[in-house]
């Protein structure tokens, strides 16, 4: 049996960075807190809270002093930092710095026109997600977010509009959003739209359907909470229908084995390395037993 692990799957460089300014902090000190799970992965969660890392509720945060907080890559709202400022917090910023950039450009898209009438902030993304949760802040919460097509009504198509994505979101769905709002917008209203979707996540796309049509069967290793991970798991599924979602090496039937000459695991940009790893060899384990 051929077993292969993609080479393009795995953590995208904010993840990596913020696992690493982690690290840093934990073998010097041994103890460090972090905002909301570093990662949209239990497993290694799991692996970083055995060293020492203590995940925290912003509610949970208001409540610290004379610590240090790490940033995940997702980024924060500018209320964060305030906190951190009263109660004397010392920031680790792991804030991805695609996401960073594009927390600014909604910045200046607001504060530009704070004494106008303001034009709609629109943010294409997964609503309450962490990043999401970041970028409306930028906004002092005024940004409308829309999940998808079947919420474009959300917007008054008769003011301006200035539409941004979350990073992670569907290229193509996200043109399609521009189309309709071109189709649909008065003719008088002044429209900038602004492709802010990190193309290291968007190359994903083309990358994973030909590595999920290349096997016979394909394991996508995924956490619970990965909204990324679910884009892609649905990309693999619709170029290769024998494909399955799991957590780790656990979930797998050997059933699934049967009559299979061609595994092929891939996995989210929250996915590590190890555990795509830990998974491949429970199979080579299961084959030769």
């Amino acid at each position: 049996m051929v077993i292969e692990i993609d080479n393009g799957s795995g953590f995208c460089f904010g993840v990596t960075t913020a696992i690493h300014k982690a690290e840093e902090e934990l073998d010097k000190t041994g103890h460090l807190f972090c905002l909301g799970d570093i990662v949209h992965n239990s497993n290694e969660v799991e692996r970083l809270k055995q060293k020492g890392l203590v995940t925290i509720t912003h509610e949970q945060m208001q409540q610290l002093h004379d610590v240090k907080v790490l940033l995940r890559a997702h980024g924060e709202p500018p209320e964060t930092y305030e906190i951190a400022r009263r109660n004397n917090i010392e920031i680790i910023d792991a804030t991805c710095p695609v996401v960073l950039q594009l927390q600014r450009r909604i910045r200046k898209s607001y504060s530009e026109h704070r004494d106008e009438t303001l034009p709609q902030i629109v943010i294409y993304g997964k609503r309450g997600h962490a990043e999401v949760n970041g970028l409306v802040g930028q906004t002092e919460g005024s940004a409308i977010v829309i999940e998808s097509l079947a919420e474009i009504d959300k917007i008054d198509f008769n003011r301006d509009i200035y539409l941004y994505s979350q990073t992670t979101k569907s290229l193509q769905g996200f043109k399609t959003i521009v189309e309709e709002i071109k189709h649909r917008i008065g003719p008088d209203v002044e429209f900038f739209s602004f492709d802010t979707i990190c193309r290291s996540v968007a190359n994903r796309i083309p990358q994973i359907r030909a590595f999920a049509s290349r096997h016979e069967l394909v394991l996508f290793v995924c956490g619970k909470k990965s909204s990324n991970g679910r884009n892609l798991f649905n990309e693999c599924v619709d170029a290769n229908p024998n494909s399955h979602l799991i957590s780790n090496e656990n979930d797998i039937d050997p059933h699934w084995l049967d009559g299979i000459t061609s595994v092929g695991i891939c996995g989210a940009t929250s996915t590590p390395r190890w555990l795509m790893t830990q998974v491949k060899e429970f199979i080579e384990f299961i084959v030769d037993n």
